[in-house]
């Protein structure tokens, strides 16, 4: 199996690809999103991201399967990324309430020594219940929301909000692992190519 690069710093990503037993590396990447082309619809958007991530990372290996993602939130007619403050997870989470929203994970696998890319994105649904003032501080104070993107932790203290969801959970966490298996079997990468050894 080639080696595979994670391009995040995400713990959320780290843990999923353990979960299903991926061997990996993680290798940041560096890239200015105020500066990217963020021309389209949120799905190329995200996938756009995706790819950039992985290929700033892939520009500094020799080899490797580079995996970069990006995350983001849209409700209604507004993305929501990261919240920048208290003030801003607050609008957030306000406009969340009662709602349903779309999460979108755009994906991109870059192979280092040829360059050779695939890109893909999930959509999963998601329907908060209605949140009061107080729930919202609560939440505020516990320091989850600052580096995730809508504002919450589906898999922390914000699972108590979600009424219902339709799609692939992981996405919502943030890395869509079958979309992302999808990807790498097209590079010839398997799970099943691993040793297993039975106890």
């Amino acid at each position: 199996m080639p080696t595979i690069v994670l391009a995040s710093a995400s713990p959320r990503r780290r843990e999923l690809l353990t979960q299903v037993g991926i061997p990996f590396r993680v290798v940041p990447g560096d890239i200015d999103e105020n500066n990217a082309d963020l021309s389209g619809t949120p799905e190329q958007k995200a996938e756009r991201l995706a790819y950039m991530k992985a290929k700033d990372v892939a520009s500094g290996l020799d080899d490797g399967l580079v995996i970069g993602a990006d995350t983001i939130v849209v409700c209604g007619d507004e993305i929501f990324g990261k919240p920048a403050d208290e003030n801003d997870a607050r609008r957030m989470l306000m406009k969340l309430g009662g709602r349903e929203h779309q999460v979108i994970t755009g994906i991109a696998v870059v192979d280092a020594s040829s360059g050779k890319a695939r890109t893909g994105h999930e959509v999963t649904r998601v329907r908060f219940a209605e949140l009061t003032d107080r729930e919202i501080e609560y939440y505020i104070s516990s320091g989850e929301p600052f580096d995730k993107a809508g504002a919450y932790a589906i898999q922390g203290r914000a699972a108590i909000f979600v009424e219902s969801l339709d799609g692939c959970y992981s996405n919502v966490v943030g890395l869509p692992l079958s979309r992302l298996y999808c990807l790498l079997k097209d590079f010839g990468v398997s799970v099943c190519d691993q040793a297993i050894n039975y106890k």
